[in-house]
């Protein structure tokens, strides 16, 4: 016997509609096999993803209030990481025993970080390499960033949420050796978001020389922290991290760089924060990056609106 009940449908929840959740919930909408809810600040009706093979625009409900979420089978969780106890309230409503929580953040520590407000919920880190760019309430910009968009663990929690995206396009990595992805990825964040925050540019800023030659310098010094935390890196990894920005576009911005131009709060303890502390607990010197810090801080803690000259003008 077949039923058509609703909830026998995979049922999805989206925590942040930015560049990264928008984009994601774009794609899971499309698909026909799925109840896809967005939870918003200001509601939407339509949510459009400008992807570079197609234009998606698709329906989606969305939620402004804890009260009215209900428990779901996935909660993808695409706050900031330093809005994540704001994030409590819809986390409380949406995760039920059976439901799992893809965190789609920077940083490391993703378990422990939900820990006190996952409930009975499941934790699935998960690393992000995709480019969004934000562009109004219901439309994102997807742009692939490399080999993969996602990477997760390989263990159940990993294998379930790649099954999940299957018919999406998006492309997913599962690793055994997953610390030294998300490290990798930290590396890639702490040199690059700083520096396109400070300077106000996007990527094309790291042609520059004496910009590559900092870049070196953040890497490096993370890097040791990183083999100090379990990270396998080859000794040429700052190198190789260094090549793989320079083949990002130059117009693509990061995620810090579009929150210093809006006003928003910097990123900067989930990424140069991270890496000092780590630091600290293995005791690994970590100068320059003591120096982003300080300087992210400040910019973060007085946000103000920047008018920028559009990319390729």
């Amino acid at each position: 016997m077949t039923s058509t009940r609703p909830s026998e449908r995979t049922t999805i929840a989206v925590i942040g509609l930015g560049s990264i959740g928008g984009a994601i919930a774009g794609l899971l909408a499309s698909l026909d096999r799925y109840d896809v809810t967005a939870s918003v600040r200001r509601p939407i009706e339509r949510l459009t993803i400008e992807h570079p093979e197609r234009t998606i625009d698709v329906p989606i409900r969305a939620l402004t209030d804890p009260s009215e979420a209900a428990p779901v089978d996935w909660v993808l969780l695409a706050t900031k990481t330093q809005d994540t106890e704001a994030a409590a309230p819809w986390l409380k409503r949406l995760c039920g025993p059976h439901t799992r929580i893809a965190t789609l953040q920077n940083g490391i520590g993703h378990a422990e970080r939900l820990a006190p407000i996952a409930g009975q919920a499941r934790v699935v880190p998960t690393i992000v390499y995709y480019n969004g760019e934000r562009l109004a309430p219901d439309r994102a910009r997807f742009r692939r960033a490399g080999p993969h968009d996602l990477a997760v663990a390989d263990d159940e929690g990993g294998r379930a949420f790649k099954a999940l995206l299957d018919g999406t396009g998006l492309r997913v990595l599962i690793s055994p050796d997953f610390k030294t992805l998300v490290w990798r990825k930290l590396l890639l964040n702490a040199m690059a978001n700083p520096i396109t925050a400070l300077t106000l540019q996007r990527q094309a800023v790291f042609r520059r020389e004496d910009i590559k030659a900092l870049c070196l310098d953040i890497l490096r010094e993370a890097a040791a922290v990183a083999r100090a935390d379990g990270a396998q890196f080859p000794d040429d990894e700052p190198e190789r991290l260094l090549a793989t920005l320079l083949t990002y576009p130059p117009d693509a911005g990061t995620s810090m760089y579009f929150d210093r131009i809006n006003g928003r709060p910097l990123e900067i303890e989930a990424l140069t924060g991270a890496v000092v502390a780590a630091g600290e607990r293995h005791g690994v010197a970590t100068p320059i990056n003591r120096v982003l810090l300080a300087l992210g801080r400040a910019v973060s803690d007085a946000p103000a609106r920047i008018t920028t000259t559009p990319a390729g003008t």
